[in-house]
């Protein structure tokens, strides 16, 4: 059984499970509020979650009022198709939590060809009036902990919305009619990104980014009156209003993120290798220290007159190869903490050129990996072929990110080495595999094939 393919499904949802039973995943029922101060009650807890969100989603950052117009593109749309809603419902993943109105994205998958008809002629009453369902509107908002700093801290949370499935196909097939031709490269380390992007910014980006009207009035109708209540550890809060940002969790979220700081970057924005941009996070490189302070500033000055923050704490200054350790970088005439290595998109950069440090990090990642699906790996009932094809799944990639562009020596790939060795062993129960030959040989019929980076 476990060799078919559902049978193999649910080896990895146990697998899955297993390691979130391992771990303490409920949030915690007390809190601190804005002071400091532990909250006990049920009440007071829930009345800080409400607290910190509301102001959250509602507190604009100051910024320069624009001037200058931008024309709108009035042009005729076509009507929703059935092949844009059954392409919408086969990219949404089943097993999803569902939103305020209780229905399970399975329902709708279940339905099949009705569910297209319906979808289909109420998507096109909302596109035709602009106006989306008032059940759409509400939401619940989850606290997820950010795995770093105070877990009864409020700010260390963040805030994933969950909406009617119904409203997230709809986002996906006006999502699939916006312009493809947006720049995916984004401005630095934000103060709350998602939740201080500025809704009047949001609506001229998209008009600046030639979006038809229609779509923008759209998008504008799916912020409107929108009601969230915060679910926590001890029940669930108040509605409230969120007049600032964009929504966590939903999925037209990061390509509108994307347009916004698309639109804001392109006045600092250079060519590689002077800046590096993606998501949030920003490097910029230069052969001077003075050239990289001028060009901080003026993507500092560029994003906080449109409302946007950048993080000075998560602000940080590396200097490769350097010779002379005195120099330092200012950013509005405070110092800029000088690290001699940073994470960048999951790898880890050091001052010295050398990739030491990444290597022993991505073998750690590799064996909490192998924790994860531990029980799988170890378990003496299941086949060596289905052992290599979850270990090619869940543990290689982990050990392997990101290494396509490193450059190892001979050391560091036998560290990656010993670390699988290691892992093959304790999956086969034996605490020896004989020579190097045999080693190899066994780790070819059980993981499939030696460890290599990717193509």
């Amino acid at each position: 059984m476990l060799d078919t393919r559902e049978g193999e499904k649910d080896l990895y949802r146990l697998a899955r499970q297993g390691d979130r039973d391992g771990k303490d995943v409920q949030q915690v029922r007390v809190i601190k509020d804005s002071d400091g101060r532990v909250l006990t009650s049920e009440e007071s807890v829930q009345r800080r979650w409400k607290e910190y969100f509301e102001e959250l989603m509602n507190e604009e950052n100051e910024r320069e009022k624009r001037v200058e117009g931008v024309n709108s593109v009035e042009q005729k749309v076509d009507k929703i198709r059935k092949d844009e809603v059954r392409k919408a419902l086969k990219r949404v993943k089943s097993g999803k939590a569902v939103g305020p109105d209780d229905i399970l994205v399975e329902v709708w998958k279940c339905l099949g060809e009705a569910a297209v008809e319906f979808l289909t002629s109420l998507f096109n009453r909302v596109l035709e009036s602009e106006r989306m369902p008032e059940e759409w509107r509400r939401s619940v908002l989850v606290p997820i902990f950010k795995n770093k700093g105070d877990v009864q801290s409020c700010s260390n949370y963040r805030g994933i919305k969950l909406i009617s499935h119904a409203m997230k196909l709809w986002e996906r097939v006006v999502g699939a009619r916006l312009p493809e031709r947006v720049v995916e490269a984004r401005l630095p380390d934000l103060e709350k990104a998602y939740d201080r992007v500025p809704r009047e910014e949001l609506w001229y980006c998209l008009r600046k980014s030639g979006v038809a009207e229609k779509y923008v009035r759209v998008v504008q109708d799916m912020y409107e009156r929108s009601g969230t209540v915060v679910r926590c550890a001890v029940g669930q809060t108040e509605e409230f209003k969120g007049e600032v940002g964009l929504h966590q969790g939903l999925v037209l979220s990061p390509f509108l993120f994307a347009i916004v700081m698309d639109q804001l970057s392109g006045e600092v924005r250079q060519e590689s290798p002077c800046t590096v941009m993606f998501a949030d996070d920003i490097v910029i490189c230069s052969e001077s220290r003075e050239q990289v302070e001028e060009n901080l500033e003026r993507c500092r000055f560029a994003l906080d007159r449109r409302g946007m923050k950048v993080s000075r704490s998560k602000t940080e200054y590396m200097c490769v190869n350097e010779r002379e350790g005195s120099a330092t970088v200012r950013l509005q005439g405070e110092e800029v903490k000088k690290v001699q290595e940073f994470k960048y998109l999951g790898s880890t950069v050091q001052s010295n050129g050398e990739c030491g440090k990444e290597v022993k990090k991505r073998v750690q990642a590799g064996w909490n990996g192998w924790r994860k699906v531990s029980g799988v790996l170890c378990d003496r009932k299941i086949s060596a072929r289905i052992k290599g094809k979850v270990y090619r799944t869940v543990v290689r990639p982990a050990m392997l990110y990101g290494l396509e562009t490193v450059s190892l020596r001979k050391r560091q790939e036998s560290e990656l080495e010993v670390a699988e060795l290691k892992m093959l062993r304790l999956s086969l129960g034996v605490t020896g595999l004989g020579t190097s030959t045999s080693e190899g040989q066994l780790m070819l019929d059980v993981w499939g094939t030696k460890l290599g980076r990717p193509d």
